[in-house]
């Protein structure tokens, strides 16, 4: 349940020296400051564009179709060759088709077929090999499925925050102009400078400035959404539900031991060192020669003659190992070593990241903690404090209108905090596929 921290500002610490003009201000003073508790708020918005842009994101569904294509390679390149159909025509005493059929013994026409034979065991590691390609491909998909949602996800916590900060602006700017009302009054009556009012006006400008430039981010916000969710740049904004906070219930070596288990690049990566093991292997199956077998039914003169029958057993002898299977193999060794360089850099990257994350995401919440209970109490007590004092004529307008500022500036940083913690979260869930939602 939200706990509500209601900043009120109490009105006898205006009666009498300000008159009737500051009480109109004790209204707008008595505002509701935004949440600072934690609160279980649903997240059925998120969770809606999250299934969105998994159905339609450009760079999910490219990845989606590279697997798909992948995945009719290996029988592709597991299937032996094509055998090859051979007619053959000998003639005698002319160089024209089928001349001199008749006129010759040695003339004859053959029929006949050729097949390529690979050394056992090559084409299933060439099956294999591309299976592990489209396994690779199959862990892209879900490795650009994190990013694409971990963007979405930093994005939304943004503009949530955004539009916090707006709310924020709002009250501040409808608090400013009684401010200004007030220190308009005061200076009339003798009791106030002109250099306050001028201060209150100058705040308004600022504010104005602010909320332009916060409206400004938000429209970049919104146009990154957009692209994300593959929506049309003139369709209706994303409205983004209230920021809250979200515990963190897993420690560090239970998030890498997940991690390690289910992160798909880590797991692509593993992929692409067995793909070079195989590469090894097939490498070593080059050093044995692939075989053709030929068949052929050859007939001369029918009325003389019976018809030929000829079978015929070839090898291709690879003699130039030196210059050709002895690089190849070094080559994938060399690739196989590789892979396995990258995939460990790969794991102690990993850790790193979530380590980072992690730390962040608790250090954030510590913080969170030190704003509701510790500065912002303490800011709205040293605001109450200013107005006592402004009443009684011992501190000036400059003063109080800067312990004011104080506390909204505190406000939007708690906000502004919230939202870092909520993107370091989404980060750990990229990396590790856990929902802490």
């Amino acid at each position: 349940m939200a706990l509500t921290l209601r900043r009120a500002i109490n009105g006898r610490y205006w009666e009498g020296v300000l008159g009737t003009v500051l009480p109109l201000a004790l209204s707008l003073f008595s505002f509701t400051s935004p949440s600072f508790a934690q609160a279980d708020q649903p997240q059925g918005p998120l969770a809606e564009l999250l299934r969105e842009a998994g159905q339609n994101n450009p760079r999910i569904q490219a990845a989606r179709h590279d697997w798909e294509a992948a995945q009719k390679v290996p029988t592709q390149v597991a299937t032996p060759p094509d055998p090859q159909a051979i007619v053959q025509q000998f003639s005698v005493g002319s160089p024209r088709p089928f001349a001199g059929y008749t006129n010759s013994d040695f003339a004859y026409i053959g029929f006949g077929f050729s097949q390529d034979l690979p050394y056992p065991g090559k084409l299933r590691l060439r099956g294999q090999i591309a299976k592990k390609d489209a396994d690779v491909l199959q862990q892209r998909v879900e490795t650009v499925e994190r990013e694409v949602f971990a963007g979405l996800e930093t994005a939304y916590f943004q503009l949530a925050y955004l539009a916090e900060k707006g709310r924020i602006f709002a009250s501040d700017k409808d608090l400013l102009q009684q401010i200004e009302q007030s220190a308009e009054a005061r200076y009339r009556s003798g009791m106030g400078t002109q250099q306050e009012v001028l201060q209150a006006q100058l705040e308004q400008t600022k504010l104005l400035r602010d909320i332009t430039t916060n409206d400004l981010e938000i429209d970049k916000l919104q146009a990154t959404l957009k692209q994300l969710l593959n929506r049309s740049q003139s369709s209706a904004d994303v409205a983004p539900a209230a920021l809250s906070e979200r515990p963190l219930a897993y420690t560090y070596e239970q998030l890498l031991d997940v991690a390690k288990a289910d992160n798909p690049r880590l797991a692509g990566m593993q992929k692409v060192v067995e793909r070079q093991q195989l590469q090894v292997d097939l490498a070593k199956r080059d050093f044995y020669p692939d075989f053709n077998v030929q068949y052929m039914w050859q007939r001369t003169d029918p009325t003389q003659f019976r018809a030929y029958y000829l079978l015929t057993f070839g090898a291709r002898i690879p003699i130039y190992r030196k210059r050709r299977q002895e690089p190849e193999l070094e080559q994938a060794r060399a690739g196989q070593s590789r892979a396995q360089s990258e995939y460990d850099s790969a794991s102690q990257q990993l850790a790193y990241d979530l380590r980072r994350q992690f730390a962040e995401a608790s250090r954030l919440a510590d913080l969170l903690k030190i704003y509701r209970d510790g500065l912002e109490p303490q800011a709205r007590a040293e605001l109450q404090a200013g107005m006592a004092a402004y009443q009684s004529n011992r501190q000036d307008f400059q003063a109080l209108l800067a312990s004011f500022l104080d506390v909204l500036k505190l406000d939007q940083e708690y906000w502004q905090i919230l939202a870092e913690r909520e993107m370091a979260l989404a980060q750990i869930e990229q990396a590790t596929g856990v929902s802490l939602r």
